[in-house]
């Protein structure tokens, strides 16, 4: 990587009309967000977790809800506080700025579901959520196709534990516990119609850009949604990624093997020199 490849990022972004953002967990590492590659960090962060021996997949999953829904919440209720209580970093505002000349502006796909591009000042119709979003609850029992924001649910969790001290939130309609309307692991209840929606309109604004360029930061390869959805895309993608950050055979693109908000940085810095 030089800065050539930082340069020929800029002069795209310049000529693009708009602008497609793909994420995936590594856009929230810098801020301070935790990303569960592996059970070591997942652990780390949840050692009541590691202690019961549950993974990530285990407790992400609609059955740990069914068999313990406290202790489901005390995982999802102190991710639910942590994601309100974290500042999106500067990163988020430099991709908003990309696009403020772009005459279609800017989309964003994303398998994230901390809402931290709304928080950052994107309006619900720019984003795209494929996993669905944490700030949204469902019904566990399905009573209803209807889903609806967490704003009155605010949990109290007892950390060491990982369990749900207060209230569990219920359904409006039946009063069965509520889950996070998010696609968990072994999931064949989510709820999709929000995503759904979301996914028209990200459809139709793609259907209308002509010069597209794609910025995708932090997309794992475990579950490589967010990867596939930008490499299927007829655009340039620019790939930051500090792990893996290799292009597929024959895709148009630059890869740039460094933390999102770095190359982020490098990108604005650019951009700058050519005003």
């Amino acid at each position: 990587m030089n800065n050539n490849q930082i340069q020929l990022c800029a002069e795209l972004i310049d000529q693009a009309d708009g602008l497609l953002i793909t994420a995936g967990a590594g856009m929230g590492v810098d801020s301070g967000l935790p990303d569960f590659r592996g059970n070591d960090g997942f652990w780390q962060a949840y050692p009541a977790l590691r202690q019961a021996g549950i993974d990530f997949s285990s407790i992400a999953s609609p059955e740990t809800f069914d068999l313990d829904p406290r202790l489901a919440w005390g995982f999802y209720g102190h991710r639910l506080k942590l994601y309100r209580e974290t500042q999106s970093h500067a990163g988020f505002a430099m991709l908003r700025d990309f696009a403020r000349f772009m005459e279609h502006g800017v989309c964003v796909f994303t398998s994230n579901v901390d809402g931290q591009f709304q928080k950052a000042g994107f309006s619900e119709i720019e984003v795209s959520e494929c996993h669905g979003s944490i700030h949204y609850l469902q019904c566990l029992d399905g009573c209803t196709n209807e889903i609806w924001p967490a704003d009155g649910f605010d949990p109290v969790v007892d950390e060491a534990a990982c369990r749900l001290l207060s209230a569990l939130p219920l359904c409006p309609q039946c009063g069965a516990v509520a889950r996070p309307a998010i696609l968990m692991f072994g999931d064949w209840q989510w709820n999709a119609r929000r995503y759904e929606a979301q996914k028209a309109r990200l459809d139709e604004w793609l259907a209308a850009v002509r010069r597209l360029v794609i910025i995708e930061i932090g997309a794992g390869t475990a579950i490589p949604s967010v990867r596939h959805f930008g490499e299927f895309q007829d655009a340039f993608l620019i790939r930051i990624n500090p792990t893996d950050a290799r292009l597929p055979e024959g895709k148009r693109g630059i890869s740039l093997p460094m933390d999102g908000l770095q190359g982020l940085s490098q990108i604005q810095a650019a951009l700058a020199s050519m005003a």
